[in-house]
């Protein structure tokens, strides 16, 4: 049956920036089609851990400042196969977001910005993929890029480098672990509703111009990439490798 591909019984996940937002809706919903989930955040995880131990699966939550990378990478993959026994789905959900115009933007923002969202996903699956080869049985890395993986953006360098950095190392990923039976792709999210996004959805000209362009004629959810990571993660895209989904409501058509 077609549905048991979407089936991820026995396998284990991590969800960095599982705290809140998008990261929690792709933890739970992991663990909804059956996974065991480890939780990465420096924020507090309780909230997550809580709706996916009400689903019956088992859950560890990491506190890991993922702005060091290649210091903590090595360490969360210990603690998650210590913790619950392997490493099958990766979900770098991580990331933070910078706005300040390019002739102002600082080092410092600019520093940040790529640690987290470019240069920590890359120390992370690099750590993950030495265990996923150590099992022998493949993995599914999913990456988290943007609407910025494709266009440029305003007031935010340092993200959209990050993210089209993002949708350039999700496929040299793809094209090297292939080998491995190890897929990976990525998740473009488009203009979803959370604490990122907040200050443009309360300014109404920003707000307003946003709209005007999303054929959906709304801001996303969080549950609108619920299902999109779950494909990712099963067996349903196992010959799907290299490729950026964007969950936009027809933004990049427009």
């Amino acid at each position: 049956m077609i549905l048991d591909q979407f089936k991820l019984d026995g396998k284990v996940a991590i969800v960095t920036g599982a705290g809140r937002g998008i990261g929690q809706a792709y933890a739970v919903a992991l663990a909804e089609a059956g996974a065991d989930v480890a939780l990465v955040d420096v924020i507090p995880m309780a909230e997550t851990s809580a709706k996916i131990q009400a689903l019956g699966r088992k859950t560890i939550m990491i506190t890991a400042d993922l702005s060091k990378g290649e210091e903590v990478a090595p360490v969360i993959v210990a603690e998650v196969v210590k913790g619950l026994g392997c490493i099958d789905i990766l979900v770098n959900n991580a990331g933070i977001i910078r706005r300040e115009p390019f002739a102002e933007h600082s080092a410092q923002n600019w520093n940040d910005v790529l640690s987290i969202n470019l240069s920590t996903p890359f120390f992370l699956s690099q750590a993950a993929v030495k265990q996923m080869i150590a099992q022998g049985r493949g993995g599914k890395i999913i990456n988290v890029a943007s609407m910025l993986s494709f266009q440029g953006g305003i007031l935010v360098p340092g993200y959209a480098a990050s993210k089209g950095g993002i949708r350039s190392l999700t496929m040299l990923m793809a094209n090297e672990l292939a080998a491995h039976g190890i897929c990976v792709n990525a998740i473009a999210p488009g203009y979803i509703a959370t604490e990122n996004t907040r200050p443009i959805r309360e300014n109404p000209e920003r707000n307003k111009a946003i709209l005007d362009r999303i054929p959906a004629g709304r801001w996303g959810e969080t549950q609108d990439l619920m299902g999109p990571v779950v494909f990712l993660a099963s067996a349903a895209s196992d010959y799907m490798s290299g490729h950026v989904i964007a969950v936009d409501g027809g933004w990049l058509a427009r």
